[in-house]
């Protein structure tokens, strides 16, 4: 008999032991997309970035700062409202998120690590997203996700800092702003299903995030391998947004653009 209810408490154990490793996944793959975990997330990028534009992208002769498409889109933005700061868009993502933090009423804890995790899993969704370049562009992967010959030019530290760039508001604008504002209107104002209102606003950003890029060819012309990745990469990024949420997929971006412009094409 004791050796039953050994077995049986045992068994119990395992049993109590899988619902609290299931608990914990469930717990993290929530608290991975709450905006308060999101912004210390991407915080440090946002300051990176910063601090790399001053030291790295910004030519203090001439008054010029190099930095990406995207934000200089938002930048350009704001300035229609009458306001105009080259460090509005960093401060706007960071507003948005406590906003976001406050309305949603959730609890103002930190949990370090869920931002562990939120790490190791950006590196692992990175993976596919090389393994397509690598695929598409075999012979110049290093175009992927560059912006022209000029970054070739650039030290380390500067492709690290547009990398960063690209990874923030890139993001931003494509996944954030584009698929979450489209989803809005067409299922909260169109009335059109949940799931439908996602593929719309998933397959619009992609072709956004496609054509925001240079896809001509050297010779002139369409560079369609470039394009078709690019395209692909947008739809990856929108299911990454929608599925891991935003910090998850910034951080992709980032990692991507990284080993690409500073590990991958430096050989």
């Amino acid at each position: 008999m004791a050796r039953s209810r050994s077995a049986r408490g045992s068994a119990a154990g395992s049993s109590g032991a899988a619902r609290a490793r299931e608990d914990d996944w469930r717990g993290y793959g929530r608290l991975s997309t709450r905006p308060l975990h999101i912004l210390c997330f991407l915080l440090p990028l946002i300051i990176l970035y910063e601090v790399g534009t001053i030291l790295y992208l910004t030519d203090h002769g001439r008054g010029v700062v190099e930095t990406v498409s995207a934000q200089s889109i938002l930048s350009r933005f704001f300035e229609v409202f009458g306001v105009a700061s080259f460090y509005l868009p960093g401060i706007a993502l960071a507003t948005v998120l406590l906003l976001w933090h406050l309305l949603e009423r959730d609890r103002w804890r930190i949990y370090p690590g869920v931002l562990a995790g939120m790490f190791c899993e950006s590196l692992f969704w990175t993976l596919p997203l090389l393994v397509l370049g690598l695929l598409i562009l075999p012979r110049h992967p290093a175009a992927a996700m560059a912006t022209g010959d000029t970054l070739n030019s650039l030290s380390d530290g500067a492709k690290i800092t547009l990398s960063v760039g690209a990874g923030l508001y890139e993001e931003l604008l494509f996944r954030l702003i584009i698929i979450a504002g489209l989803h809005l209107l067409l299922v909260d104002v169109a009335g059109v299903k949940d799931s439908a209102g996602y593929i719309v606003a998933a397959l619009v950003s992609s072709i956004a995030f496609a054509l925001y890029h240079d896809l001509a060819a050297p010779g002139g012309g369409l560079n369609l391998p470039l394009a078709v990745f690019y395209a692909l990469a947008g739809l990856y990024f929108a299911g990454l947004f929608v599925l891991r949420g935003f910090g998850i997929v910034v951080m992709v971006h980032t990692f991507y653009d990284v080993l690409v412009l500073v590990v991958i094409g430096s050989r």
